[in-house]
């Protein structure tokens, strides 16, 4: 703005000086050449005074100087010229000032050299015998004029355009320094121009208006980050180029790195093909999902376009824990592939001893055999189905049943009592050891897990063994342990025994009956008593299974105690 103001300035001076200039030289010449027109009038009255009383003889030894004296007689022609001889010039009639001084007794006129550099100012009197006298005198032209005084006005013109520049100089600074000096951070307080004032209103109406929406979008950040902060699922922000903007710690963690990356390309952050992939197709505005192994995990990768204005200004990359999802799902599949697999033996079995039996090739004294082969794969189908149902129902949680108040010590006592023969064909001894210990849960599911864990304590045992049932009340909550002196389970199974379907020994688990899926069934009963499964096993020595049941599902009042 200085400069502009500087060299308007400049230029408004230099203008005014040109035209001032051309305006007094203009002035100036039209002046003189009054002046000298003027003159030239009077010494042409004095000449013609001198010729009517001297004639031809006032020419003699006449020094006119600068000025040309011509007499003209009646017909034009030339009787006497200060400068050429008469009879060479030509006739003089048709000449502007001699018509008019013969017209009108005295004649003036102005004619330009062939060059342009030179005017001659002429002045022509009518004497009383017709003939006319004429004076004449050159005159520069303004060019001339102008040329001849370049010097003064060259030496005029840089001392003008000196003090024009310092004179523009100071003075734009002294107009830009109210402008330089404003306090912007308040408008209103300023001093400045008048002409200002309805920008400098503007300016703090807009600064309150500024401030109040950074204050909202510091809130709102702060909200964003507070509640990505704390979300266990991460959330990443990229812009068109695929610059990370955002970043929270869950995702962070996911990727392994830190808060440098923010500023990156994602791709730095992690350059798998499926993410490449996912981006692209998010860059050209279609919402995209892969699942991506993360630190030991899966991840569904969720990538959503932002759209502005019709056009892709950026990314939101979700990522969302689905590990139990997928494990869940391999569990399902493994599930489905068991059941089938455990039903389709015994069905072949009661098929191929059915069709024996129809078809006659079955002896009559084999045929209890065979319809004792039948009951007892039936029997195992229909204890298999039940415990997929006890299992489908304890997936979907508690549903319709009700807790009631069950001293477990009871109901172990009723477990143990029912098992008692199952283990006598064992050749195993079971005892309970304990207290009464009451607390609020379902009844069917503690019986389940009582039933499950002593019937696998019997069959996985050894003849002459013993399995050991203790029912314990301390502080805070309930113990309940099953001790045999079995076959044990080796360390590499010990994390996986609660699955659907796992067998240490499949061969046999299949001689004893087993279904594969008792534990699996303590397990889900225990999770929805809040209760917790610790397993301790040695191969050759024996298994205990103990769950403690936490204070909360312990009952106070010993009224309304569920009894078998």
């Amino acid at each position: 703005m200085t400069k502009r103001i500087f060299r308007s300035i400049c230029l408004v001076a230099i203008g005014v000086f040109i035209a001032s200039a051309m305006l007094f030289l203009g002035v100036l010449y039209d002046y003189f050449s009054g002046v000298q027109q003027t003159q030239l009038g009077i010494q042409t009255r004095l000449a013609a005074q001198g010729v009517i009383h001297d004639g031809t003889g006032y020419f003699d030894g006449l020094d006119v100087g600068d000025y040309r004296i011509t007499w003209i007689g009646q017909d034009g022609t030339v009787l006497y010229d200060s400068r050429s001889d008469s009879n060479d010039m030509e006739n003089h009639l048709q000449r502007e000032e001699v018509q008019e001084a013969l017209t009108k007794g005295v004649g003036e006129s102005t004619r330009y050299s062939n060059t342009l550099l030179e005017r001659s100012l002429y002045c022509a009197r009518r004497l009383p015998d017709g003939t006319v006298i004429r004076l004449s005198v050159a005159q520069n032209t303004p060019l001339m004029l102008f040329l001849s005084m370049i010097q003064p006005i060259c030496i005029i013109f840089l001392i003008a355009v000196g003090l024009s520049l310092l004179l523009a100089s100071r003075l734009s600074r002294k107009i830009v320094q109210p402008l330089n000096e404003l306090n912007l951070d308040e408008p209103l307080s300023n001093d400045g121009y008048d002409e200002l004032s309805p920008l400098l209103r503007r300016l703090s109406a807009q600064q309150q208006q500024i401030q109040q929406q950074c204050h909202e979008l510091l809130l709102k950040q702060r909200e964003f980050e507070v509640v990505t902060t704390g979300m266990a699922e991460g959330i990443v922000l990229l812009n068109r180029a695929g610059v990370v903007l955002s970043i929270n710690p869950a995702a962070r963690r996911l990727f392994g790195t830190d808060l440098s990356c923010v500023g990156t390309d994602i791709l730095s952050v992690n350059r798998s093909s499926e993410l490449q992939a996912l981006l692209l197709k998010a860059e050209e505005g279609t919402h995209a999902e892969t699942i991506l192994e993360l630190c030991g995990g899966h991840y569904q990768l969720d990538a959503s376009p932002i759209i502005s204005d019709g056009e892709v200004s950026g990314t939101v990359l979700l990522l969302l824990d689905v590990t139990e999802r997928e494990k869940a799902e391999q569990i399902r599949r493994e599930f489905t592939a068991n059941v089938s697999h455990e039903l389709k033996t015994p069905l072949h079995t009661i098929s191929g001893c059915a069709e024996l039996m129809a078809n006659g090739i079955v002896k009559q004294e084999d045929l209890e055999t065979f319809s004792n082969r039948i009951y007892t794969e039936a029997q195992r189908m229909i204890h298999l189905v039940e415990d997929i149902i006890k299992l489908s129902r304890l997936d979907e949680g508690l549903g319709d049943q009700k807790q009631e108040h069950v001293d477990l010590y009871v109901l172990a006592q009723e477990v143990v009592h029912s098992l008692q023969p199952v283990a006598e064909a064992a050749e195993v001894t079971i005892q309970l050891d304990g207290e009464p210990a009451t607390l609020s849960g379902i009844p069917q599911l503690l019986h389940g897990i009582l039933y499950n864990l002593c019937d696998n304590a019997i069959k996985y045992n050894r003849r002459g063994g013993q399995v050991k049932v203790s029912v314990k009340r301390e502080a805070q909550t309930v113990r309940l342990c099953v001790a045999d002196t079995g076959i044990g389970i080796p360390p590499e199974h010990q994390e996986r025994i609660f699955e659907r379907f796992y067998r240490v020994d499949k061969s046999h688990s299949k001689e004893i009956g087993g279904t594969g899926l008792g534990l699996s069934i303590v397990k889900h009963a225990a999770r929805l008593h809040d209760a917790e499964i610790a397993l301790q096993s040695e191969p050759g020595k024996g298994t205990a299974v103990t769950i403690t049941f936490p204070i909360q599902q312990v009952c106070e009042s010993e009224e309304s105690v569920w009894k078998p």
